[in-house]
């Protein structure tokens, strides 16, 4: 919407207002005009108040341009000083008095957030875990929410205090008002200082250090013996690298380990059965006791993966990324510093073969796409809908779509648009919000003319009667299923906890909940579909529904070469892609794989009708053959499945590992005579 990436409209009058305020405060307290001062502090209140729950993202960035709440605060703090100076309604005494109280007030304000600061260091254990069992290191708790959290809101609260203090005091001429609102606030922020004091203290004396951590981590090591580990470094926005692993290595029959680098990467982890480590030292890394380790599985190429490579009994494999086939894709030459590489299929070794960076054929191993596995096959248990559906999900910057999603919209034969863009669409530049606005507007007015429609033509058979009641009532269970999952997340990630109590608390991962869990999304999925009249187009934002269930309800795809494309070729549906313009279908093709067994679109749409005639009759589909062809290419056969190859290759490279190590046992043995241990390497 702007510059300052504010997306709620709300929320940029807010920020507008809050300058405004901020000026006039200053004019006021420069002239001497009290009721202006009061007036404008109390919008500004609320302008901070909204703007804190509308746009946290933008509030952040203020902080990082040191013009953050704090600053904020002790401005206003300065301002207030200076209009009572102007008001001469304080008297030399009152005014002394709310100096030294607005003195008192900033100074418990510095002096809380370094309470803060301190505590959540002294909390910041070396190694934070999940699902594993560290309670011996009795971690004590977390002080309350109320006395850590919101110091933006906090502040509000002190300032409301003596705006309104100030405001009594202007209509009585009396300054103790003033005096006594200034009192409250720094009394209270006093009373919060010194509830800190305690859970400071019993943080510094009871909070394990780094060695007993480690010890205790290492203890677990040494019982649990885990043989496989997935590694990851990376930024939260890119922890779907690691989770689409989560799943294929939980399913491993032999115990598993997770190891993060980034404590912000332990939020962003979704529920799961497998032990947890995030060690953010290379140091306090190198110590675990990881020697049980056979197998190390890198979902993606990062610097830090270097501190878990070093490690010489482990056989270190990167999981390549993809499943699209690109012969433009990169492949990084540092590939080659590991003992294998595992793609999805043919396409994949090729790449990697033809780049020459290192990677010789015999280190590559094909192993499919494990998280495709559950996925609807074209043809097989599902009943079609009344209506062809179609998903249009573009992942580039939906500059094509808007022709598209009127092509369909307007097609002569009805069929059912389900527009489920990639989550930065929208975000990216002014021009690609614009575009998804117009592109949801268009869905917007074709639904109110098909609800029309279906209402002029009231239905009278009993059996649509029964049909229109039996969606309210899954439309009324959807709901209840989403307060549900909510309820039953928050009890998962508790948000009161912090990393050290979920450290202790976090013991062993509770299956009731995990399975309680899938199973409400489940339901939620099928009373999502079920409660949606098949006959009304649908936008889809967010994670739910999940793109994998949108596959399952669409019988043709519209997008781009990306992974949504490859992922929705296991199903070997019918698929079309969007040709940039001023690049030729031939050579479009030649460049991407998954071009060769797509319907292409031109620009404006072309080809359009020639697809849908497709949709409506799947006889005319003469790129059924292809699309068998080009899935076993990129994603390797279907059977055995997926998950079968991962297991039977991460079986295979332990066992390798085992005889590794063996042998590297056999040759560190102590010479006879010798007064030390010879190494051979």
């Amino acid at each position: 919407m702007n510059r300052l990436g504010i997306e709620n409209p709300r929320g940029l009058v807010a920020f507008a207002a809050l300058t405004g305020c901020l000026v006039t405060l200053a004019v006021a307290a420069l002239t001497g005009a009290g009721g202006f001062f009061a007036g404008a502090g109390l919008v500004g209140c609320g302008c901070e108040l909204l703007l804190h729950r509308t746009e946290p993202g933008l509030m952040a960035r203020l902080g990082r341009l040191h013009m953050g709440a704090t600053s904020r605060f002790e401005i206003r703090c300065v301002l207030l000083l200076l209009l009572l100076g102007r008001l001469h309604v304080t008297g030399p005494i009152g005014l002394a008095a709310a100096m030294t109280l607005v003195l008192c007030l900033l100074a418990g304000q510095a002096l809380h957030a370094a309470l803060i600061t301190l505590l959540r260091r002294r909390r910041a254990l070396a190694v934070a875990a999940r699902n594993i069992d560290l309670r011996r290191l009795d971690i004590s708790d977390r002080p309350p929410r109320r006395l850590t959290e919101w110091p933006g809101q906090r502040m509000l609260v002190y300032e409301l205090s003596a705006l309104l203090g100030l405001t009594a005091s202007l209509m009585t001429g009396d300054a103790r008002w003033v005096v006594a609102a200034l009192t409250l606030a720094a009394g209270s922020c006093l009373i919060t200082v010194v509830a800190l004091v305690p859970y400071l203290v019993r943080a510094i004396r009871r909070l394990p250090g780094a060695a007993q951590v480690l010890a205790e981590v290492d203890a677990w090591l040494i019982h649990r013996r885990p043989r496989t580990v997935l590694y990851f470094s990376g930024p939260r926005d890119r922890a779907d690298q690691l989770t689409r692993w989560l799943g294929p290595v939980a399913a491993l029959p032999t115990p598993s380990l997770v190891i993060v680098r980034e404590r912000e990467l332990l939020e962003a982890l979704e529920p799961t059965p497998l032990p947890v480590l995030c060690v953010p030292s290379a140091a306090h890394l190198s110590q675990l006791d990881l020697g049980g380790v056979r197998v190390a599985l890198y979902p993606a190429n990062t610097g830090r993966n270097i501190h878990l490579l070093r490690i010489p009994t482990m056989q270190h494999v990167f999981l390549a990324p993809g499943g699209d086939g690109d012969e433009a894709a990169a492949v990084d030459p540092y590939s080659k510093v590991y003992d294998q590489v595992w793609v999805a299929g043919e396409a994949g070794r090729r790449r990697h073969v033809q780049a020459a960076v290192g990677v010789e054929d015999a280190d590559i191993v094909e192993i499919g796409r494990p998280q495709l596995d559950g996925l609807r096959v074209a043809g097989t248990g599902h009943t079609p809908a009344p209506l062809p559906t179609v998903l249009y999900a573009p992942t580039g910057d939906g500059a094509a779509g808007e022709p598209i999603v009127r092509a369909l919209l307007d097609s002569e034969r009805p069929l059912r648009l389900l527009y489920r863009p990639h989550p930065p669409t929208g975000h990216r530049t002014p021009e690609a919000r614009a575009v998804h606005r117009r592109i949801v507007a268009l869905i917007d007015a074709a639904n109110g003319r098909r609800t029309a429609d279906a209402l002029g033509e009231a239905p009278e058979d009993a059996e649509a009667q029964r049909t229109e009641a039996q969606r309210t009532e899954d439309a009324r269970r959807r709901a209840e299923l989403a307060k549900r999952i909510a309820a039953l997340d928050a009890r998962l990630r508790r948000a009161d906890a912090d990393e050290a109590m979920l450290t202790r608390d976090r013991a062993a991962p509770d299956p009731a909940l995990l399975t309680e869990a899938e199973g409400l999304r489940r339901q939620w999925h099928q009373a999502h579909w079920a409660a949606s009249p098949p006959w009304l187009h649908q936008v889809i934002e967010g994670g739910m529904p999940t793109l994998h269930s949108c596959f399952d309800q669409a019988d043709l795809l519209i997008g781009d070469p990306s992974d949504v494309v490859g992922d929705f070729l296991a199903t070997l549906k019918p698929y079309a892609l969007t040709v940039p313009a001023g690049l030729g279908e031939e050579e479009f093709r030649r460049q991407n794989v998954v071009a060769r067994a797509a319907y292409l679109l031109g620009p404006g749409a072309s080809g359009m009708e020639d697809l849908l005639r497709r949709l409506f009759d799947p006889c005319l589909d003469e790129l059924r053959t292809a699309r068998h062809e080009v899935k076993e290419f990129l994603l390797g056969p279907t059977t055995p499945p997926s998950i079968q190859r991962f297991t039977d290759a991460v079986d295979a490279l332990a066992e390798k590992g085992e005889t590794v190590v063996r042998l590297r046992d056999h040759h560190t043995a102590p010479t006879p005579g010798a007064g030390r241990w010879s190494v051979i390497r």
